[in-house]
């Protein structure tokens, strides 16, 4: 799709089921590329972390702690997140991994590649990321989800896992280490 992708301003957006690893595929395919990388879902959680006091320990308690808070739970702190994450589209050369990307940044990105894989690894991969239990990682997996997928569809009116429909390649993470899926998308798009 994309021929020699380092010549152009290129805009690229993972995106994802939780617990995926979008995080970690965006940062492996930006420094393969040479391009900035961008998380929102860090950036949020980041704005809101600067009106608590305490910092959650993990990062699926991160997500969670900012979905109860007041205003990360809010349509206008989302909204305004979007905008900003268009204005990081704009500049070119970048990475985004953004949980409502393929659609928010619609015209905006080059290439969207959407990874999902099945809730068992989901789980096994937040137990090992945040350190702890198998039982906890599913609770707080399916914490998580629930919140994101229930407040985005009353934010925005759609189930962020549609995208999945519009992304220009799918990929299955439990099927691939993240070297190999990086690879699969360069692949992809310089086909």
């Amino acid at each position: 799709m994309l021929k020699n992708i380092n010549s152009i301003m290129v805009v690229i957006v993972i995106s994802g089921m939780p617990g995926c690893g979008s995080s970690t595929t965006a940062k492996l395919l930006a420094k393969k590329l040479k391009l900035k990388h961008f998380s929102l879902g860090s950036w949020n959680k980041s704005q809101i972390e600067k009106l608590s006091r305490k910092k959650p320990e993990t990062e699926t308690e991160r997500s969670i702690a900012m979905w109860k808070n007041k205003t990360g739970g809010s349509a206008k702190f989302h909204m305004d997140s979007d905008e900003f994450t268009k204005k990081v589209a704009k500049r070119g050369n970048v990475v985004i991994d953004a949980k409502l990307g393929i659609t928010m940044l619609d015209r905006l990105y080059d290439f969207s590649v959407w990874l999902k894989a099945a809730k068992a690894m989901r789980i096994r991969r937040v137990a090992e990321r945040d350190k702890i239990s198998v039982s906890d990682a599913k609770k707080r997996l399916e914490q998580k989800e629930s919140m994101e997928r229930k407040n985005w569809k009353k934010i925005y009116g759609f189930d962020y896992f549609s995208q999945a429909k519009q992304a220009d390649l799918i990929i299955d993470t439990g099927k691939h280490m993240p070297e190999e899926i990086v690879k699969i998308i360069i692949k992809e798009m310089n086909q």
